[in-house]
């Protein structure tokens, strides 16, 4: 049993199965992420800034419906108010019926939800270093620039000890050239990483739109596309209808899931039409299935490092 030091502490009963953990998976940026830890006894550590500041929270699931959370440091508070968006309360999958692949799934995990974390440029970096490279790679560019340009996260001396928060939006707009490039990010992806920052109080207005009309925002800046902008909404947004398109796997492993052959975005977006407004929850689904892995053709492509150029 985790004791905690003096903090704020808020405990969430939905009425509804939740899983913690596959519900917040895919917000961490690989198994290295300085502001994402999993501890031994269960419990998800995670740093995040909001308008009060930053806050460092331990989530902890306690029973099937259950989750405790405790937060430290100025935006502790603020930071647990927005618990039961985290944890996908607000994700509605009544109306949901999944492809008949993926009924079996579907069943064994009620509690997959999709979060909604209510922070937009947390997300639209690491996602802007995601773009047109592989994902491992993106995620030291990642790691490297939360080290060294972040700072300690809040919170008791057992807290994972190499925690960090992110860079507010004005630290982002001012790393220099010479430090993504040493993080192995091109210029054109700093460019766009630098010009979201300096919109930042537009960007973070995404959580009060429409989809559409979030989503339009968002690629209103010059380097984020509809790939980028999914990202965004699945995470940030809860959107449960945004699909990666452009991505340089998604395509075939949906095909491959739902129709056993190898599909190009306009075949995926067919396959994937009948399951409209769900169709990101459809992708959720297959990819706690492991049904999208389709047989390899041929080796995988070698880790572009641009540090040399």
């Amino acid at each position: 049993m985790f004791v905690a030091p003096a903090g704020v502490e808020e405990r969430f009963v939905s009425d509804r199965p939740l899983d913690l953990h596959r519900t917040l998976d895919r917000l961490a940026r690989g198994p290295y992420d300085p502001t994402f830890r999993r501890t031994g006894d269960g419990a998800i550590w995670r740093t995040t800034r909001v308008p009060d500041g930053p806050a460092t929270c331990r989530l902890e699931q306690t029973g099937a419906r259950t989750v405790v959370g405790q937060a430290w440091g100025p935006g502790a508070a603020e930071a647990l108010s927005h618990l039961p968006a985290l944890l996908g309360e607000q994700d509605e999958a009544d109306s949901f019926v999944p492809p008949p692949p993926l009924h079996d799934v579907h069943r064994r995990h009620p509690g997959l939800r999709i979060p909604r974390t209510r922070r937009v440029l947390e997300s639209l970096v690491p996602a802007i270093l995601e773009q047109r490279v592989q994902t491992v790679a993106a995620w030291r560019s990642w790691s490297w620039l939360v080290r060294r340009h972040g700072e300690a996260a809040p919170g008791p001396a057992s807290a994972p000890g190499d925690l960090r928060v992110v860079p507010d939006a004005g630290t982002w707009a001012t790393i220099p050239s010479w430090d993504f490039h040493r993080a192995g990010v091109d210029p054109g992806r700093a460019r766009t990483i630098v010009a979201a920052a300096r919109r930042a109080r537009a960007l973070e207005g995404c959580v009060d739109l429409e989809p559409t009309a979030a989503r339009a925002r968002l690629q209103a800046i010059p380097g984020v596309g509809v790939w980028t902008s999914a990202e965004v909404a699945q995470r940030a947004l809860g959107d449960a209808d945004a699909v990666s398109v452009g991505d340089f796997h998604l395509s075939t492993a949906v095909g491959w899931a739902l129709a056993r052959e190898r599909a190009d975005d306009a075949r995926m977006l067919e396959l994937l039409a009948p399951y409209a407004p769900h169709r990101y929850r459809v992708v959720r689904l297959m990819e706690v299935s492991g049904l999208g892995r389709a047989p390899r053709r041929g080796p995988r492509l070698s880790i572009q490092d641009h540090r040399g150029n």
